[in-house]
């Protein structure tokens, strides 16, 4: 039975290998922390949660992505790669040094395409320009930080963008014909179990190709952990069996034909200011599967295509 639509089989699909992301840090700072929109950064943000060891600003593009390449090839010795722009916001600067840097990667050898990371608030026309040149070279996919379509919530985290900025940039890139990702929060303060089912639907609406959804962590040293020790009652931190029956609920509602790349985000245990649930991906994933067996579920089963 097919359950969902699976990133994996999908990005084989598209590029005909297999191929490994990379991630990188290209040393990209963020308008929600320099001032240009705010400071302080998203009061859940830590961005060495998502950072592996070989992804260090200090080195070179080409460095982080040789060392990559040597950390996968020893067990897959052919694989191919895509080049991951993702510590915070990979098109905060000028045209010609995001030129510079995205061609870089692309040069290095067995780099087959290029994911980058972004917000919405940071897609300027002359660089979509240029990503739609991009797009016809190599495989690009676009990845926005939305983490919520309520802009109260949006407010709350000082994300420093409205829901309407994510539309607008979701669609003007999708418009280009470039494959659009999206990002998604489950968990984040005072949203119901109501309110993130409507989310499904709400992006089911958008030009998106792919969805990451993670559950909210509390990574110690943010704002967020620091507000949920004054105010636990404010937060609804899931256990492993009810964020598993949540994410069903939610692949029910979405559109049949996005594509699921993750379910659940893997901050180190030692960043953690609460406990995580001490489930590895692959392991989260086989009981989803499971879950989704035994409940006779399928992604798009509740599904209703806006008239």
């Amino acid at each position: 039975m097919h359950l969902y639509n699976d990133y994996g089989t999908w990005l084989t699909a598209q590029l005909g290998t297999k191929t490994q992301k990379i991630s990188i840090n290209a040393g990209f700072t963020c308008p929600n922390r320099d001032g240009r929109v705010g400071t302080g950064g998203c009061t859940y943000c830590n961005n060495q949660t998502f950072n592996p060891d070989y992804c260090a600003p200090t080195k070179s593009i080409t460095q982080q992505l040789e060392e990559g390449k040597r950390f996968f090839s020893r067990k897959y010795p052919d694989m191919k790669y895509l080049a991951y722009f993702q510590a915070y916001t990979n098109t905060y600067d000028s045209i010609d040094h995001l030129k510079a840097k995205y061609e870089e990667a692309l040069s290095v050898p067995d780099v087959v395409g290029l994911i980058i990371g972004t917000r919405p608030d940071c897609m300027p026309p002359a660089l979509l320009d240029y990503l739609t040149d991009l797009n016809h070279r190599t495989f690009l996919l676009i990845e926005y930080g939305i983490e919520s379509v309520c802009d109260a919530t949006l407010v709350r985290i000082n994300r420093g963008h409205f829901h309407s900025q994510s539309v607008d940039a979701i669609t003007r890139t999708a418009a280009r014909g470039i494959r659009v990702g999206a990002h998604l929060i489950l968990g984040l303060p005072h949203e119901s179990k109501e309110t993130m089912l409507a989310e499904a639907q709400t992006l089911s609406s958008l030009p998106l190709t792919t969805l990451k959804l993670h559950q909210l962590q509390l990574i110690k040293g943010t704002r967020m952990a620091e507000e949920y020790a004054q105010n636990p009652q404010d937060f609804h931190l899931f256990t492993a069996d009810e964020y598993i029956d949540l994410v069903i609920d939610f692949l029910e509602r979405l559109r049949p034909d996005l594509i699921l790349e993750r379910f659940v985000s893997q901050s180190p245990a030692s960043l953690l200011a609460i406990p995580g649930w001490g489930l590895k991906n692959h392991e989260f994933v086989a009981k989803v599967r499971h879950r989704m067996i035994e409940r006779g579920s399928h992604q798009g089963r509740l599904y209703i295509p806006v008239s």
